[in-house]
């Protein structure tokens, strides 16, 4: 997936770094990303949610405040105000280079600023907030220690996550006037409110406050054991495809022209390197985009489940698909099916039926649960239907892979 890196004006005249996280084809929509006080638009939330949400259609534009990061300016002289006004630009910035942004996502006091910014934006129809304070107040709770003598003295340096920030008393006054719950009153758009219960830099009654004070329609997403930076990254891509799925209700998603396959010519797998990380992969299956990637422990970021996880869900898939059209056709009261797999290495030599005697041998365990009022013949002839998926005839047959340089 591309990444297109720009600067655009900030409401004080100054130069704003941004970076616009684009899908292969044409975007489905656009959204617009405020991150964290004193953060950036390339940290790893930030990061990772955009690059999320582009695999899943939808273009992402983050930018870094004034004084941060890559940008222009003062950090001292910025204001909760002018960080709202900044995002208004982008929006606009947004407008004019390809299309308004649909969708707004904040995180943390960016959540506050966008709930801030989202009335001077109209084309905006679904908002998003990830561990947003219900008052900007809130952020001197990171500095409170210094907060009189900011009064005092108009202006001093202060420590936050061990990097130097001048605050000045502006910024406090600045802060304290603005009422956002005006602002969540009369959104007059759809609101999704994302919060871990466990976050102890903002507490969860602040989505417990701007949720009560939103009108519908809303929702709430816990985001249970994630930290208030979403540093795992399975949390980050928890919320990215919360977000794609629920802004999908409210605005018109551009989708691809629909192309019909024979059912002789299956669609094409593409998969592409993003170069976000060692093993971070893009997967494009017609109109749907995946992500691929290795555990942690593998040297990965589990940005997403990894080629074996794929293997399994592909034969868990067509197991499941296949014991469904055999129970429907003879109306057998299956409910449900629910198919867990497992990969591992095993000895050959622990393997009675296998041809091979030496070395190691890859073995898939799948275990079969079916739901509703099936006989013990029923159950029987449904197992044996499971052996006879596509998937799994093509694992347990010979197979040909005819691999080429690409022109």
């Amino acid at each position: 997936m591309p990444t297109e890196r720009f600067q655009f004006t900030g409401e004080g005249g100054h130069q704003l770094a941004a970076a616009l996280e684009l899908p292969d084809g044409e975007p489905a929509a656009f959204a617009l990303f405020a991150h964290c006080f004193t953060c950036g638009k390339d940290t790893l939330a930030a990061k990772r949610i955009s690059v999320a949400l582009a695999a899943r259609g939808i273009a992402v534009l983050r930018f870094d405040f004034t004084g941060l990061g890559s940008s222009e300016g003062d950090f001292a002289n910025s204001t909760f105000s002018s960080n709202v006004a900044d995002l208004v630009r982008a929006a606009d910035h947004l407008r004019s280079a390809r299309r308004a942004p649909s969708i707004l996502i904040g995180h943390s006091l960016g959540g506050a600023a966008i709930l801030a910014a989202a009335g001077r934006i109209p084309e905006a129809k679904a908002v998003a907030i990830i561990a947003a304070p219900s008052d900007p107040a809130h952020v001197t709770n990171l500095f409170k220690e210094h907060v009189d003598n900011i009064r005092t003295q108009g202006e001093i340096e202060v420590s936050l996550a061990g990097r130097p920030f001048r605050i000045r008393r502006e910024f406090l006054d600045d802060i304290v006037e603005h009422e956002l719950m005006k602002d969540v009153t009369g959104l007059h758009k759809a609101l999704l409110v994302m919060h871990s219960p466990v976050d102890d830099t903002v507490g969860i009654d602040n989505a417990t406050k701007i949720f009560v004070a939103a009108r519908h329609p809303k929702s709430f997403v816990s985001l249970d054991h994630a930290d208030h930076l979403l540093t795992k990254p399975t949390d980050a891509l928890y919320a990215a495809d919360v977000i794609a799925a629920w802004a999908s209700r409210y605005i018109e998603i551009a989708k691809p022209a629909k192309v019909v396959d024979l059912p002789e010519a299956p669609r094409r797998v593409v998969v592409q390197e993003t170069r976000k990380s060692k093993f971070n992969q893009i997967i494009t299956i017609g109109p749907h985009h995946l992500v691929a990637d290795e555990p942690v422990a593998a040297g990965g970021e589990d940005a997403g489940p990894g080629p074996y996880d794929f293997l399994l869900a592909g034969l868990g898939a067509c197991t499941s698909m296949t014991m469904r059209l055999y129970a429907d056709r003879k109306s057998l009261p299956l409910d449900r099916v629910t198919v867990t797999l497992k990969h591992s290495k095993i000895y050959a030599k622990d393997c009675a039926e296998c041809e091979t005697r030496e070395g190691m041998l890859d073995q898939i365990e799948r275990d079969i649960a079916m739901d509703g009022a099936l006989d013990a013949e029923q159950r029987k002839k449904l197992m044996e239907i499971a052996d006879k998926c596509p998937v799994h005839r093509t694992l347990t047959s010979e197979i040909r892979i005819v691999t080429k340089a690409a022109d």
